[in-house]
């Protein structure tokens, strides 16, 4: 008999919001956190514009001592203790002092990567001789597994503690990853999620393959939303997303408030053959991971009510959309509520996924689908295959009781992860 898996705390740093009270106004509301970056105008950018959390100095106190924040500057480490700390503490758990480490609870949080800005300072001083000055935490701010060390150390977890990176679907296959461990019977615990880092040093080469658009310099919060007629290209952005996953009767009996139950998911990769490629995803795989997630999950296609996308902004969009149709087998008016995130937020690239699953069990939990994103004008391929009023540019309040998330990823990788509102 597998364990049940249930989230009981959630935590986010977004582009557009910092906190989860925060964020879920910030949806509902429809908030760009996209902003024109001088720095990048300076270094010779097409696209000057991104997303990034707007953290003040007196919060990153409330994270970290004045001593881990000496020389700290991984951006995505920051991103990450305080998403991952916020989830621990919305789930109603304290950090302790205590010697003996918490057996029962694992921590499994991705990135794609790490410290650069720690790196570039690091081969500057390596270059000009000065290795001795480049201080004690350089290895663990530049380490892809730095994120879940650190969060390891803070949270005293003693149970599997580890990184996982698989481009943009890094979020959700860890959250995959920690459900698969409480439902073998390895955990009682398992805080998932995902990082990114910001900057020019992470965004420039997807500027330099021409992927991200550079119209919109002057008036960045009207950049192209996902579904939108326009496929000028996709917005970086930064940040990251937690969730507290938890076998079900230990929530139960310590009374937790539950958010929502995973009933499971799937993932996999199209080989970059039929179609697939390095940016580009096999269809067929795609539709597989789909009825791979539903398979798993014990349920059927027509029990979907929405669907949080991966949907970027790019031509991938329609084909995207497609996918889900043969994937589901629904069709026009049957077809569910679709939305993504990223004309808020950007792509947030390796922390995407968890921020997006994030936002998904919010409009589980409360019951509403976030509107859509300058997507007041539907790309035709897609108003020509799925009702237009599935894709609301509003927020709508609707009852909700199954939504799928999405992730798909560079290198031609998938992860499709159902949550279901919590039943007895």
């Amino acid at each position: 008999m597998k364990n049940r898996v249930v989230i009981t705390g959630m935590g986010v740093v977004a582009p557009n919001a910092v906190g989860l009270e925060e964020f879920e106004t910030a949806i509902r509301t429809g908030k760009s956190g996209i902003e024109f970056y001088q720095e990048l105008a300076d270094l010779n950018f097409s696209c000057q514009i991104g997303g990034k959390p707007d953290i003040s100095s007196e919060k990153l106190k409330n994270y970290f001592t004045d001593l881990q924040l000496r020389g700290l500057k991984s951006s995505g480490i920051i991103y990450g203790v305080i998403a991952g700390t916020d989830a621990w503490a919305d789930a109603g758990f304290v950090k302790t002092g205590e010697e003996t480490p918490d057996w029962d609870s694992g921590i499994i949080f991705g990135t794609g990567i790490l410290g650069v800005d720690k790196f570039r300072e690091a081969i500057h001083l390596i270059d000009a001789g000065n290795t001795r000055r480049l201080g004690s935490t350089s290895v663990l701010q530049t380490m892809a597994s730095g994120i879940s060390a650190y969060l390891g150390g803070i949270l005293g977890c003693g149970n599997q503690v580890t990184t996982n990176s698989s481009a943009c679907t890094t979020g959700t296959e860890a959250l995959l990853m920690g459900f698969e461990r409480i439902q073998a019977g390895k955990a009682k615990r398992m805080l998932v999620g995902s990082c990114s880092d910001h900057g020019p040093y992470v965004w420039g080469g997807f500027d330099a393959m021409r992927i991200l658009p550079g119209n919109y310099n002057e008036n960045p919060q009207e950049a192209p939303g996902p579904m939108n007629a326009s496929v000028a290209g996709f917005i970086p952005g930064s940040g990251a997303g937690a969730l507290l996953l938890e076998e079900y009767s230990s929530a139960k009996a310590r009374g937790a408030k539950i958010y929502a139950e995973v009933l499971g998911g799937e993932v996999n990769s199209g080989g970059q053959r039929g179609g697939g490629s390095m940016t580009a995803a096999n269809s067929q795989a795609v539709q597989r991971c789909i009825k791979g997630a539903l398979k798993n999950s014990g349920i059927s296609a027509n029990e979907i009510d929405a669907i949080n996308g991966h949907l970027t902004g790019t031509s991938g969009d329609p084909v995207e959309i497609e996918n889900w149709m043969l994937g589901l087998n629904r069709k026009k008016e049957n077809f569910p509520y679709i939305n993504s995130l990223k004309g808020m937020t950007g792509h947030c690239l390796s922390a995407s996924g968890s921020i997006e699953c994030v936002a998904s069990v919010l409009q589980l939990y409360k019951n509403f689908i976030f509107g859509n994103v300058n997507c007041e004008k539907l790309h035709p391929e897609i108003s020509n295959r799925i009702a237009s009023e599935k894709v609301p540019p509003k927020t709508m309040e609707v009852p909700l009781n199954i939504i799928a998330k999405a992730s798909f990823g560079f290198g031609d990788v998938n992860g499709v992860v159902i949550f279901r509102k919590m039943t007895e």
